[in-house]
Parts: C-alpha cells; sequence; structure tokens
C-alpha cells in the first residue's frame, strides 16, 4: 500500500486491543504485527526522502555556503505532515490490508 494514500489518522486515538486482537488470539502477536509493518513503512518513507533530499546535496558544505532552499524546506514539510508510521499500519490491519502468517502455528509443537 503506498503510505502516502493513506487513510490513517494525523493523531493518536485510542483502540481496543482486545477487540483488533481476535484474529491472532493474541495481543502480543498483533502487536508484533503492526510494528513489523511500522518498519516496514518507515523505512520506504526514509528512503523516499533521501531519495528526494538527495537532488539538493552539494560536493561542498561549507558553514558559510549553507543557504536556504525553499523547495526543499517544502519536500521536509510534506513528509513531516504524514501520518506516523505505527498510524498507518495500524489502519491497514484494521482495513485488513496486511497480510501475516505465524510459522509456528502451522507446526505440531510436541
Amino acid at each position: 500500500m503506498d503510505y502516502k494514500k493513506s487513510n490513517a489518522p494525523l493523531t493518536t486515538t485510542t483502540r481496543d486491543l482486545i477487540k483488533m486482537s481476535e484474529d491472532t488470539g493474541n495481543i502480543y502477536e498483533t502487536v508484533c504485527i503492526i510494528a513489523k509493518r511500522a518498519n516496514q513503512i518507515a523505512g520506504e518513507m526514509k528512503h523516499d526522502l533521501e531519495k528526494k533530499l538527495q537532488e539538493f546535496a552539494s560536493l561542498n558544505d561549507n558553514l558559510e555556503e549553507i543557504s536556504e532552499n525553499r523547495e526543499q524546506i517544502e519536500i521536509s514539510r510534506y513528509y513531516e505532515k504524514l501520518p506516523k508510521p505505527t498510524l498507518i499500519a495500524t489502519q491497514e490491519y484494521l482495513e485488513g490490508k496486511i497480510h501475516y502468517r505465524n510459522p509456528a502455528k502451522g507446526k505440531n509443537l510436541d
């Protein structure tokens, strides 16, 4: 899913973890699923931001030569205004857009 088109809230909201963990039957497992997806989203966001800001990188970094670039500031502000990765991952989980599996549950443990 594209994090830029997410309908996740911009602020933190209270969630019922018991209701959210009905699919897995385990609150810890549910939180781990959401956390792993949030890390993936954060990595994507970081990679995209670094790629866009790479255009502005100068070869000679001098304190005297550093100037304010309006376009660079706008790009940074855009990424700051996006929902946080944990909120996006939680929204994806609630909408059933995260596919997960637990290999331990598929095995017969004696």
